[in-house]
């Protein structure tokens, strides 16, 4: 399932709003130990761009 929100959250990165949603979703879906990887993975891969959704979402 971490790969498939991956999958999801690269197609959906080039809308704010879509991938904010998609981001929640996925953290509701995931167990605690694949949220802390998808985590690591958004901050690598979009924290320049949503670290304010990024911070909000992972709090």
């Amino acid at each position: 399932m971490l790969e498939y929100f991956k999958t999801i959250l690269s197609k959906v990165s080039f809308d704010k709003r879509l991938f904010e949603k998609e981001l929640k979703k996925a953290i509701k879906a995931l167990i605690p130990d694949e949220v802390v990887l998808l985590k690591e993975w958004c901050y690598r891969k979009f924290g320049r761009q949503y670290q304010p959704i990024l911070a909000s979402c992972f709090t």
